[in-house]
């Protein structure tokens, strides 16, 4: 194995972490902001406790598989890169129609990093599944 293909690996890696982090942060502060009421989940809190655990284990195994270099690794880390996406794009249609929710500096701050890491995170996933 050459040096250039640990760095990358490495790289992607901690691309994952990273955006994992930053998608679990969001996460804490969509409870904070009540997210299942803008999102009308039923069940309140309760609901969105077991979504987001479920969630996270999705997520830790598609790191396992990026760790391991598992065929499947790629697909996971395409599928957080999307969520990461999906996370900014339906926050800034909520807020951009009226609603408050996430418009704090730390809320928006975190959105936009989200974006900029998911974006990253998916290019390098595509270049990798290409190359």
């Amino acid at each position: 194995m050459t040096v250039e293909r640990v760095n990358n690996e490495s790289f992607r890696i901690n691309l994952y972490l990273l955006n994992f982090a930053l998608l679990f942060t969001h996460e804490i502060d969509s409870a904070f902001w009540k997210e299942w009421e803008l999102f009308g989940i039923p069940g309140g809190i309760q609901v969105f406790l077991v979504l987001n655990f479920l969630l996270l284990l999705v997520a830790l195994i598609g790191f396992r598989q990026v760790l391991l270099g598992e065929k499947y690794g790629t697909a996971f880390s395409l599928m957080l890169a999307a969520s990461g996406v999906f996370a900014f794009s339906i926050h800034s249609y909520f807020i951009l129609n009226g609603r408050t929710e996430f418009t704090q500096p730390a809320s928006l701050a975190l959105l936009v990093i989200i974006l900029i890491v998911s974006l990253v995170q998916g290019f390098v996933a595509l270049s990798k599944k290409y190359s």
